[in-house]
């Protein structure tokens, strides 16, 4: 979860495009390259823009060393095994390494020893969205109580683990450091993120370490801040949204934004014209995994092939998921918004109106304002051919 309030102290057609595994263009058509569609950000902090800082978050590439840390509090003194806590969190390694198709590594080395903090666990402010300051302290203090023999040089990240007894450290946020203040120190080496987890883990279980650690890589939150159907924009088909949604995997959007598919995987449409893609689902590696309509300097359209495979099993439905894109919005009001294939059905038990939203053979979407049409052909086992159009 990132809360603008802890963070405010911390600091995008179609002539054709390149894709693999995708049939050819049109001889009277030039090809365009991937870059032609990756949008900029424009929030200042966590966005869908492919231009991150990679000062103030982390490479989400490579094997991530992460220390976990285990605290209890004078009012909540620890309870249960240690390795419960482990187990746990630790399947978020698994998630990650088959999300990134084994890009990116979760090391989890956990130091087996409760560290007690000096505070009362509701003294942090947890209840009450915890500002930065105090959640700074918090981690400050969770990291002198290990003591000079943890080698932090060693560790990418921080997971920060509180006693079950502890109910006031409600929820879990992200600490991300501020480049421009002094910090966290220890040993010399500058602590810039760590994951502090809360009562909501054992609601979500490991999966909000993936979302929580996604947020280090530079994603935003994607349901909404204001309280009204929180999950209006994403429904349940992207972690950064619904943690425990039925079709949780990341966007083929991030997971290109993130380095975990490359550019020739990316069917790029950046002005007029008409262009066949055939995409192979997100849930499996290889092939073409994403077909973007640049409508503006921040904005597009992407399509994507869904499956009940994977992380997505639950999915309640499967096919082309259409969504789009503008990364000049903020965190929390919708940098992505999922288009609804299905308005007038009815969910099933467990599965919201928007769950529903994966367009099938035959069917197809068009925004009249920017002239883009995006119809749905051939669908196979694990792929889709769409025909992605822009008319002005």
């Amino acid at each position: 979860m990132l809360n603008p309030r802890l963070l405010a102290g911390a600091l995008a057609l179609a002539l054709p495009l390149v894709a693999a595994a995708s049939p050819s263009p049109s001889a009277s058509s030039p090809t365009a390259s991937a870059a032609a569609c990756a949008l900029p950000g424009r929030t200042g902090w966590t966005d869908e823009g492919h231009d991150t800082d990679r000062t103030q978050f982390q490479r989400p590439i490579g094997t991530k060393h992460v220390l976990m840390l285990f605290v209890d509090f004078p009012d909540a003194p620890a309870t249960g095994e240690l390795g419960d806590y482990y187990h746990q969190l630790a399947p978020a390694a698994d998630w990650m390494r088959q999300e990134s198709y084994g890009r990116t590594r979760l090391a989890i080395t956990p130091l087996n020893r409760w560290l007690h903090l000096p505070q009362d666990s509701g003294s942090y402010g947890f209840q009450r969205g915890i500002s930065f300051e105090q959640h700074e302290a918090y981690v400050r203090q969770a990291v002198e109580a290990a003591g000079p023999g943890v080698d932090f040089s060693r560790y990418d990240l921080l997971y920060i683990v509180p006693t079950r007894s502890a109910s006031a450290i409600t929820f879990s946020p992200t600490y991300l450091y501020d480049p421009a203040a002094p910090g966290i120190v220890a040993g010399g080496t500058r602590i810039k993120w760590a994951v502090t987890f809360g009562q909501d883990m054992y609601r979500w279980g490991p999966k909000v370490a993936a979302h929580e650690t996604s947020h280090t890589f530079g994603l935003p939150d994607l349901y909404a801040f204001d309280g009204t159907d929180a999950h209006r924009f994403v429904g349940g088909w992207d972690v950064m949204g619904l943690i425990s949604g039925p079709a949780p995997q990341h966007l083929g959007w991030e997971r290109w934004k993130l380095g975990w598919i490359d550019d020739r995987q990316v069917a790029c449409l950046p002005t007029t014209g008409s262009r066949a893609v055939h995409l192979r689902a997100i849930e499996r590696p290889g092939g073409t995994k994403i077909a973007v309509v640049r409508t503006g300097e921040t904005t597009a359209y992407v399509a994507e092939s869904r499956r009940t495979v994977g992380g997505d099993a639950s999915a309640c439905s499967s096919g082309v998921l259409i969504y789009h894109v503008d990364t000049s919005v903020r965190t929390g009001n919708g940098p992505v918004r999922v288009i609804n294939g299905h308005p007038e059905a009815t969910p099933p038990s467990g599965c919201r109106p928007l769950d529903l939203a994966a367009y099938r053979a035959g069917e197809s979407f068009t925004d009249p304002a920017t002239g883009v049409r995006i119809e749905v052909g051939h669908q196979g086992p694990l792929s889709d051919t769409v025909t992605v159009t822009r008319t002005g």
